[in-house]
């Protein structure tokens, strides 16, 4: 039989986050109720002076082996186990002289966050594997007829509240409630465990594919309204991604926001990660770049990357590699602009203020770190019937290893130009052509199915401001099979072609840029990007 509103008298407390522990605490003795502890929450409880009965008073058993063994007994899991309206079970802890225990607190030993710290060794990560605690809370919440489950510090208002309300008793629905988000958050938690150790100790293409992802939101569509979505995490993931950021301002992220947002990301981590000492900016839409940018301030790589096409950059996804300030902030404000998404490692107070006031709805994304992680290399993409794998492409360039194959030599600055086009077009989407100069994408043709129409694109998208540079570069993603396309953007003004070289025709190509005294730089390395 389950009762509705069952007496707490007993509680076990067990936390790693500490915060509002002893408030809590306090306000559960002033209800005359006692509390049980271990290791470091009943010092902290003893150091407040609350009163508090050590574990292994109830136990009579030490802590041992580093803490590894100090609640896995019956005197813990009979106390919470046991049915009280069970005659069986009443006798059973009169017999073994286990006394019930009503209420249990825990919040997990840190796996997740000693995971995503840097350089954490294995064994470290091991030693946060809490095996107690997920135990203690399985059991408590199986018998939530009579026993109530805390998992966390945000539960603790609603648990005293009602303690207070129904004289030291808790309602079943809070405890069925309560329950419920422990099994939820013990299913998290092995999840992200299983999800490291398959990571650290799997090959990155194994034989058997495992895959554990949590989940994270319900997105209200997909792509289209009469899909269904939701969004799922890699528990073991360190790296920065669009699901760990902080969302400071918006609605929540669609399904598009968060594909196109992400897209944005890598763009903006690669260009970083190129030019460390620029600012970069990048504006995505529909997960191809319809702008990007490096500068040496923050406000005119928005600026240049913007230009790049305001037509297109109209509801698209913006990507900063550094925190914003005011003045960015004022630039992106002004005029006809409007974003769905702005992605930076941080932003000011008054130009979070001032993004804030210009569009309601526009999502702040605080990324934090902007760096690749070493681990977590390996993408994948769902067929029917089954999945794709593959290493992410997340090669930078490497200009020093680049053959000047026909045209005039290129300088230093003319192969950084191309270093960062090169990096531009590895994230259109193939076929792929990226025109450009100064470190500035000027347009870009994407996804067509001959690569002389990307051509035709990134000329069209590119415009006159291809007669404002002397050097005007075109890179292409993979090699150009005739010599039609460097043709076509030759006639147009580009001065250097970028390609990875390997056409049967590539000869014919270079005898044209030769021809033509126009550079080409053939990188051996090609980016697809389907």
């Amino acid at each position: 039989m389950t009762t509705a509103l069952v007496p707490i008298r007993r509680a076990l407390i067990s936390v790693s986050d500490k915060t509002d522990l002893v408030p809590f605490a306090r306000g559960l003795t002033s209800l005359g109720i006692q509390i049980i502890s271990t290791g470091g929450t009943a010092r902290a409880l003893a150091e407040a002076d609350i009163e508090v009965t050590p574990i292994e008073e109830i136990t009579g058993f030490p802590e041992m082996m580093d803490g590894r063994v100090k609640t896995l007994h019956p005197a813990v899991h009979g106390a919470l186990l046991a049915r009280r309206d069970v005659q069986s079970h009443v006798q059973a802890m009169m017999d073994n002289n286990i006394t019930p225990i009503d209420l249990v607190c825990i919040n997990l030993y840190p796996f997740e966050q000693t995971i995503h710290r840097e350089n954490v060794s294995y064994e470290e990560a091991i030693e946060q594997i809490d095996i107690g605690g997920p135990a203690m809370l399985r059991s408590a919440a199986k018998n939530h007829s009579h026993v109530t489950v805390i998992t966390g510090v945000v539960q603790y208002d609603r648990v005293m509240n009602e303690l207070k309300a129904h004289d030291g008793h808790t309602t079943l629905e809070l405890r069925r409630d309560l329950a419920a988000a422990a099994f939820m958050r013990t299913a998290e938690y092995d999840t992200a465990i299983g999800a490291w150790m398959c990571h650290e100790r799997e090959a990155p293409l194994p034989n058997l594919l495992r895959l554990t992802y949590a989940h994270h939101l319900d997105l209200r569509y997909g792509e289209n309204p009469h899909q269904r979505a939701a969004l799922y995490a890699n528990p073991a993931s360190p790296e920065p991604s669009i699901l760990s950021a902080r969302l400071l301002h918006g609605k929540p992220l669609s399904y598009n926001n968060v594909h196109d947002a992400s897209a944005a990301l890598e763009l903006v981590q690669d260009l970083h990660g190129l030019f460390p000492q620029r600012a970069a900016a990048a504006i995505i839409k529909h997960t191809n770049p319809c702008g990007a940018a490096t500068a040496e301030t923050l406000e005119d790589a928005f600026l240049q990357a913007y230009s790049g096409d305001p037509l297109a950059a109209y509801g698209g996804i913006l990507a900063l590699s550094r925190s914003v300030d005011i003045a960015t902030a004022g630039k992106i404000c002004e005029g006809q602009k409007f974003f769905e998404v702005i992605i930076a490692p941080d932003f000011d107070d008054d130009a979070e203020q001032a993004i804030g006031e210009r569009w309601k709805n526009v999502r702040l994304l605080a990324m934090g770190k902007f760096e690749y992680s070493s681990r977590m290399h390996i993408q994948y993409k769902s067929i029917p019937g089954g999945m794709l794998a593959q290493e992410r492409d997340r090669m930078l360039p490497q200009s020093s290893q680049w053959t000047h194959a026909a045209g005039p030599a290129p300088d230093d600055t003319l192969l950084e130009d191309a270093a960062f086009l090169w990096t531009v077009v590895k994230h259109v989407k193939s076929n792929a052509i990226a025109v450009g100069a100064g470190q500035h994408l000027l347009g870009a043709g994407a996804g067509q199915m001959d690569r002389v129409a990307s051509c035709r694109l990134a000329v069209e998208k590119a415009g006159d401001r291809i007669s404002n540079h002397q050097s005007i570069i075109a890179a292409s993603d993979a090699f150009f099979p005739f010599p039609d396309g460097p043709d076509f953007l030759i006639n147009a003004g580009i001065t250097c072609i970028v390609q990875p070289g390997g056409s049967k025709r590539d000869e014919e190509t270079l005898a044209l840029c030769r021809e033509r005294n126009v550079t080409c730089l053939l990188t051996g390395i090609r980016h697809f990007r389907h």
